[in-house]
């Protein structure tokens, strides 16, 4: 299982993310055996990435000093062929969020988009009611505008919600499950796109582990769910065991 992997192999993974799920999002890769490490200091960001695994560039909560460290960050981790997940939480709300991400996919070579149906339908340009950092509404071929992106950017695009797709440009898998309460909890797409970043640095087959990421993370937030105030418990003790390195 993909987790296993992660488990066995121990990345660490460099997260420049945002401060409402930095805690959530460490703790989260520490129950899979990952480790994890926030920097974000534009001084030490490209030092940092070089002897990380993987690069988590998670942009919601941007200013210009941490805009400037995702680009420093991410020139290290192409130099140094370190994987680069981008979470573009938020693009398309404001015109700040849209410019950083096109930003960054301009000027990065990135891994792998994850991102909701909002956020890609920002990337692509498309016609789309955005509210906050949520999804939001309107009309959008997902699968077709995913393929376009990943296409365009030449790397993977994970679009996630009731159905995830996941592509590369020609492939396409769709992964259903899971529970809608798993969207109540803050952080929980942020902290799977540092548990990609940590696949992506501890896996040989990129598309098919990525996809049994997702159907893990799906049966993770099923098993979980027992109350709202267990949930949160419940789920870092599912990660923790799908995790678990069997023998």
């Amino acid at each position: 299982m993909s987790l296993q992997k992660i488990n066995e192999k121990k990345p660490l993974i460099h997260c420049i993310t945002n401060y409402v799920v930095a805690n959530f999002t460490a703790n989260g890769l520490l129950t899979i055996g990952a480790s994890p490490v926030m920097a974000d200091a534009f001084e030490e960001v490209a030092e940092m990435t070089r002897i990380a695994n993987a690069l988590l560039l998670n942009i919601g909560t941007l200013n210009d000093r941490t805009v400037q460290s995702m680009l420093a960050a991410g020139k290290s981790a192409n130099e140094h062929q370190v994987p680069i997940v981008l979470d573009p939480v938020g693009a398309g709300a404001t015109a700040f969020r849209s410019q950083t991400t096109h930003t960054l996919l301009q000027q990065l070579k990135i891994t792998l988009i994850r991102c909701n149906i909002g956020e890609l339908a920002a990337i692509a340009g498309a016609n789309w009611q955005a509210k906050g950092v949520d999804s939001g509404s309107g009309e959008l071929d997902v699968v077709q505008t995913a393929k376009m992106i990943a296409k365009k950017y030449n790397c993977l695009v994970i679009v996630t919600g009731k159905e995830d797709v996941l592509t590369d440009g020609q492939q396409v898998e769709i992964i259903a499950g899971g529970h809608e309460r798993i969207t109540k909890i803050t952080g929980s797409g942020c902290l799977l796109s540092a548990i990609c970043a940590a696949l992506l640095a501890s896996s040989n087959e990129p598309f098919e582990d990525l996809a049994a990421l997702l159907r893990e993370y799906k049966q993770i937030s099923l098993n979980a769910y027992a109350s709202m105030g267990t949930f949160h418990e419940n789920f870092f003790n599912q990660l923790e065991q799908f995790a678990e390195v069997r023998v």
